[in-house]
């Protein structure tokens, strides 16, 4: 089970119930230590003067505010602590507020609330049923580890969640802070209406589980390699930015691609989202070995083996290409190792997956020859 962060209560009105807090989200990014190249030597970081080069104790440092000119108001721990908030208790509403009111910009970090004992369910769950109804939040300031948040409760599911959110002064002006801001710009009705067409045709259901952490992944493949002592492979290189005098032409290919698919329902070739979730729900798992000439062999082996692996051996996998997404497609390129991945389109990831599958059902049927 998890252990609460925060226990307190939630005061709404004259209605109060005692509840834990709970991290929501969990890092998955991939941590490394500083070494000295040559050497399993750590290399750590030390607090030093930097005019006399000394190492300094932790007890020596004080914190220092930048007036200006080098100079620098000097606080000391303790008075920091003097006037900081204590531990709150409690999580006190103050206002309900319609949630599309609130810019997604401010929101922070999500916690999970829970009841601390069942005795408190029913009104837990009065309050989490009140807030689905009215689609409202309650917007509330607390304290935590020291520091003041301010804080939004949501339903969900079957769930309270806290929100923080950043305060307004936290927000920066993009205007202010950004250079290359377009200015008011006409467009032709048709190239507004090419754009929106796009859109419309690359439009689909959020479905969270479809995206992943690509960059982890080659982390993990890049560690997974040097450990087998296999060779790395470089990433492939960006995609060139868009030409302004190019801009229909590569709107109207992208619409012709796009439609192609049948992403958002009918069209050349379309395929209904429902079609499309099946079809992706039907996929094989990453890892299924191939098999060539009835022996087995190891899916990293040969890009026949990793065709089969990816799913686009048999006829079945070959037709589940055309309902998975463009990041899907790109895994499995990846998997295969196709050269120049990143700056194929859907249909091109699509085509060259299939070729590879063809390779290795070629190379199957080979082996079964030979073997005869």
């Amino acid at each position: 089970m998890a252990r609460a962060i925060w226990t307190g209560v939630i005061n709404f009105g004259l209605v109060t119930v005692p509840v834990g807090l709970f991290s929501a989200t969990q890092d998955h990014t991939i941590h490394f230590h500083q070494l000295q190249r040559g050497t399993g030597d750590r290399v750590r970081n030390r607090r030093v003067n930097e005019r006399t080069g000394e190492e300094v104790d932790y007890a020596d440092v004080v914190k220092g505010y930048d007036v200006g000119d080098g100079h620098y108001l000097t606080v000391e721990p303790e008075e920091l602590a003097d006037i900081a908030p204590g531990r709150s208790r409690s999580i006190d509403v103050g206002d309900f507020v319609d949630l599309a009111e609130i810019d997604p910009i401010h929101f922070d970090k999500t916690y999970y609330l829970a009841p601390t004992q069942p005795e408190y369910e029913r009104v837990y769950a009065l309050l989490l049923q009140a807030l689905e109804r009215t689609n409202r939040a309650g917007i509330a300031l607390f304290v935590m580890r020291g520091r003041q948040y301010l804080t939004a409760l949501r339903a969900q599911g079957r769930t309270l969640t806290l929100q923080t959110l950043h305060f307004a002064d936290e927000i920066r002006d993009p205007a202010a802070e950004l250079d290359h801001l377009p200015k008011k710009t006409a467009f032709k009705d048709r190239e507004l209406a090419m754009a929106e067409q796009l859109v419309e045709a690359m439009a689909a259901p959020w479905r969270p589980e479809d995206y992943h952490d690509t960059y982890r992944e080659r982390v993990e493949q890049l560690l997974d390699d040097k450990r087998r002592g296999h060779e790395t492979v470089a990433a492939d290189d960006a995609p060139e930015p868009t030409n302004v005098v190019d801009l229909m032409e590569a709107l109207r290919r992208s619409v012709d691609t796009a439609a192609s698919r049948g992403r958002g329902g009918s069209g050349k070739g379309g395929r209904s989202s429902t079609k499309r979730r099946a079809s992706a729900k039907s996929t094989h798992p990453r890892g299924k070995k191939a098999t060539q000439g009835g022996g087995k062999t190891r899916p990293r082996d040969t890009k026949a083996a990793k065709a089969g692996r990816s799913g686009a051996t048999t006829k079945g996998d070959a037709e589940e290409l055309s309902g998975l997404t463009k990041s899907a497609l790109a895994r499995k390129a990846a998997d295969l190792d196709i050269p120049g991945r990143s700056k194929m389109t859907r249909d091109e990831l699509e085509k060259a997956i299939r070729t590879a599958g063809d390779g290795g059902r070629t190379g199957s049927r080979t082996g079964k020859r030979k073997a005869s």
